[in-house]
């Protein structure tokens, strides 16, 4: 034997150093196969909200309710209440009472789903289109001040332009009190001090 030599190291201590070269070489082809085959969840195929699709003849990625479909919870719902419109045509007006409660519950809805894009008055300058998306339509101008109730009801439930669904955001019963707290802003901005209550106008600055 001479010095350097390893061709009679113990049978053992090769069989040893082979299996563990073997068992690491299989570590490296399993990751190696993972990562290829892996496909994380941010990469994956998908549109992002309100990106547009040229697949789609209305151009947007956000698909409407398929006429004649029932959402979960509206089977025994009352058929205005759930689509805001009697015979295919917008309603008017609401389809239960409209109290100070609702109107507190539609502006703390509105203020979380709709300021961002609406603004807290509703003339369509909330933070999002000033960062560069498109403005929405001002509440106060005359077509949507003389807009039904249904028509915004149907807006929030099926989206329109660009603005999608929130029906699996907002409930049914909270998308009517949004309506109502938006004919609320419009009421604010466009009213004149003699609609005020005699007994309320000095809080107003003095106006007679």
């Amino acid at each position: 034997m001479f010095p350097g030599d390893d061709s009679r190291q113990p049978t053992a201590d090769r069989r040893s150093l082979s299996l563990r070269a073997v068992l690491l070489l299989s570590a490296v082809c399993g990751l190696l196969a993972l990562s290829g085959c892996r496909q994380k969840m941010a990469n994956q195929p998908r549109y992002d909200p309100l990106e547009p699709s040229d697949f789609f003849a209305d151009g947007m990625s956000a698909r409407p309710r398929i006429p004649g479909t029932v959402a979960r919870g509206e089977l025994a719902m009352d058929p205005v209440m759930a689509t805001g419109k009697m015979n295919g045509q917008d309603v008017d007006g609401f389809p239960f009472a409209i109290d100070a409660a609702a109107l507190n519950r539609g502006q703390e809805r509105y203020t979380i789903y709709c300021t961002p894009c609406h603004g807290r008055t509703g003339d369509g300058n909330g933070m999002i289109p000033s960062r560069g998306y498109r403005h929405p339509p001002s509440f106060h101008t005359d077509t949507l001040r003389n807009a039904k109730t249904g028509h915004f009801f149907d807006v929030m439930t099926n989206g329109f332009g660009s603005m999608p669904s929130y029906a699996h955001q907002i409930p049914v019963e909270d998308r009517w009190k949004i309506v109502a707290y938006i004919r609320a802003l419009q009421l604010s901005q466009n009213a004149t001090i003699n609609e005020v209550p005699a007994d309320q106008r000095a809080t107003l600055g003095g106006g007679k």
